[in-house]
């Protein structure tokens, strides 16, 4: 295995034991130790890596599991039906995604009907399941891991929305109802309140207070903290469908006896619901209970079945996330950033603030343009946003609050990178700004190292992402030329490096002076030319030296680059910086494999878009990448509705779900050989 694979695996393995623990934390021990933005920032990096990585995905990969492992200390439940999760929708056009998604599903089975949606709100409690035999509560138990949960008989039973026994007689033999325990407003405040005149644990929230509630062992403590189911829903029933529709079942349930929300609705349009959604917001604070966005349904049960589930959410239901909660403090400074990539950000620096359960000193500003919009000036009072719950955001300048004596300062961007003084690239609009000293600004050198080394770019095996830290953090690279400038002695000093290992290195990166043109355009990490931009250029100019004196123009005329890329070619080029630094390539010893002009050849997959994923049974995924290309496909990272073809393997993940989704015809190996070679 690879040095950049392995690390990729041990970063997946420790943010995986970080999340277990979270888990743990919050929903068996009910002492969360971290807030619900840092918990979010980790399982979203680790899907984002998992959907980089399919390959690595296992089934005890905490993104592959909706809840959490059941607390020891009460008995197990097993549900009738999972309980499962919601993906997520933040704006309108998330809502249109999942409509057209839905749409489309429902037309390629040749089901033509008007999609009707049942729109609730999503209240933030703990999810419970009650099973009902003969109309008597049998028991009652969390989520847990979405198949099997904790067994809170003994407390729901203390609930007065919960009925022991059902109203009327037509209900069915067996009934699981799905529904949300929560603590009112009111409730959490009292409870709260006597904790401190007692000395006692202070929640967080109220959704924190229900779910302690329901894990006491004694049902008198759980009787006295005032809890209210709300019911959302059937997970099973012995009839089958207890009703044609959603909204129809949950009448049904509040005929039962069951507590239902009073803000439900029904819509056949998804401009409907999103209006919904932002006049549910606009009560959200007036509300007795807390809620955190909105749920959507398709409507009718047997389109329901028709669309089905994925792995860890239902097909026909999505939730809506409401804005997090807002915030005045001062905006005291601004700070530009250098990133990894040379992208420069104004970070505003705050009078700390506790916004949406954590205190922040710092925003994000984005870039100018956003400044100039929000007419920011150091000094002012600001309003502050947790936007997504994650990442917190300056969203207005209360001007009316500015002080006429006081001296606030108009924000404005460096001339130069303040990292390494390198001239800054501004686009045309003054508003997104870029260090243009790519292979030399400390700001961005560990990456810009990593990138030249990795497997796509020199492939230089052995120069992993911890020998690069440390080669950088002791001086060794101060550019990245100095890679063509080490020797296995200096080597064998680092950690984990012996003789051997070191002169095996030194071999590798020899090796890598005799590289393909497009190889070493990539490695350069000209912004936004990857590896397909840089095979373009290559087979276009066959040589580096016309690259280098191509015109934008010259550039724009190649077909799938457009301006902005362009620009960031020609100014790349005409760097004197980068000039002298491929100059000096070029004096250790780097020698360039330049493509030999191909006739075009006409083959029945030429101009296709294929996207490839899994592991391949005989070759990797790069020789089929190079095959499919060599026949005149497009080979691109990411499905779309404009993709042709996805070529998976085993152990294909999201993509293929993806491709499923939107129709993609799915290839495997040996389709795609045939394709290639009809002989």
């Amino acid at each position: 295995m690879r040095k950049s694979d392995e690390a990729v695996l041990d970063q997946i393995y420790k943010l995986r034991e970080q999340i277990n623990l979270y888990n743990y934390q919050y929903y068996v021990l009910d002492e969360p130790s971290v807030p619900d933005a840092e918990y979010d920032r980790l399982f979203h990096t680790l899907k984002k890596i998992e959907t980089e990585h399919p390959e690595y995905i296992s089934s005890d990969s905490p993104t592959q599991r909706v809840g959490a492992q059941a607390l020891e200390q009460f008995g197990q439940i097993e549900h009738k039906l999972p309980m499962l999760s919601l993906d997520n929708a933040f704006s309108l056009e998330d809502l249109e995604h999942f409509h057209s998604r839905i749409s489309k599903m429902l037309s390629e089975h040749s089901v033509k009907a008007d999609i009707e949606y049942a729109l609730e709100p999503k209240l933030d409690g703990v999810a419970v399941s009650l099973y009902y035999k003969h109309g008597k509560l049998v028991y009652g138990a969390t989520r847990g891991d979405g198949k099997t949960g904790e067994d809170i008989t003994h407390n729901v039973r203390t609930i007065h929305s919960v009925p022991l026994v059902l109203r009327g007689q037509d209900y069915p033999d067996e009934l699981e109802v799905r529904g949300e325990i929560v603590m009112p407003k009111t409730a959490f405040e009292a409870l709260n309140e006597q904790a401190q005149k007692q000395g006692t644990k202070i929640f967080v929230n109220p959704r924190n207070a229900a779910s302690g509630s329901l894990r006491q062992l004694d049902p008198r403590i759980t009787a006295n903290r005032k809890l209210k189911l709300f019911a959302y829903g059937v997970g099973f029933s012995d009839s089958g469908n207890i009703a044609s529709t959603h909204a129809d079942s949950l009448k049904l349930l509040k005929e039962w006896g069951f507590n239902i929300s009073e803000d439900i609705k029904t819509t056949n349009t998804i401009e409907q619901c999103h209006q919904y959604c932002e006049t549910l917001i606009s009560k959200r604070a007036a509300l007795d209970y807390d809620i955190d966005g909105a749920v959507i349904k398709v409507n009718q049960f047997d389109l329901q079945s028709i669309l089905g589930f994925v792995s860890r959410s239902p097909r026909w239901a999505t939730a809506f996330k409401f804005p997090a909660e807002e915030e005045m403090t001062t905006l005291l400074s601004v700070d530009f950033q250098v990133g990894r990539t040379g992208v420069i950000t104004p970070v505003a620096r705050l009078e700390p603030v506790f916004v949406g359960g954590v205190t922040v000193s710092n925003a994000t500003l984005h870039n100018m343009d956003e400044i100039r919009r929000l007419d920011l000036k150091v000094g002012d009072k600001v309003i502050v946003r947790r936007a997504g719950d994650v990442i917190p955001k300056v969203v207005k300048a209360v001007v009316e609050l500015r002080d006429r004596a006081s001296e606030l300062k108009d924000i404005t961007l460096p001339d130069a990178c303040p990292v390494c003084e390198s001239p800054i690239d501004v686009d045309e609009n003054g508003t997104h700004a870029r260090c243009s000293g790519t292979l030399i600004c400390p700001a961005q050198l560990k990456e810009s190292i990593k990138h030249f080394a990795s497997r796509k770019a020199m492939d230089i095996e052995g120069l992993g992402d911890k020998l690069i830290d440390q080669l950088v953090e002791k001086g060794l690279i101060k550019v990245v030329t100095d890679i063509y400038e080490l020797n296995a002695k200096t080597l064998a000093l680092m950690d984990r490096m012996a003789e051997k290992s070191a002169t095996k290195l030194i071999e590798a990166i020899n090796k890598s002076k005799e590289v393909q043109l497009a190889r070493f355009i990539y490695a350069l990490g000209i912004p936004e030319v990857g590896q397909t931009t840089a095979e373009l250029l290559a087979n276009h100019f066959l040589d580096l030296e016309n690259i280098i004196l191509a015109t934008e123009e010259d550039l724009i005329k190649i077909p799938d680059i457009g301006p902005v890329v362009a620009h960031n070619i020609f100014s790349f080029f005409h760097q004197d910086i980068n000039l002298r630094k491929i100059e000096q390539f070029k004096q250790l010893g780097l020698s360039l494999i330049n493509p030999q002009p191909q006739q075009p050849q006409e083959h029945f997959l030429a101009g296709k878009s294929i996207v490839i994923t899994g592991t391949l049974p005989s070759m990797g995924r790069d020789e089929m990448s190079q095959r499919l290309k060599q026949a005149g496909a497009k080979v691109q990272s990411s499905v779309s509705s404009k993709t042709d073809y996805l070529v998976a393997g085993e152990s294909a993940g999201s993509k293929l779900t993806k491709a499923i989704d939107l129709g993609v015809p799915v290839l495997s190996e040996e389709e795609v050989l045939e394709l290639l070679n009809p002989s």
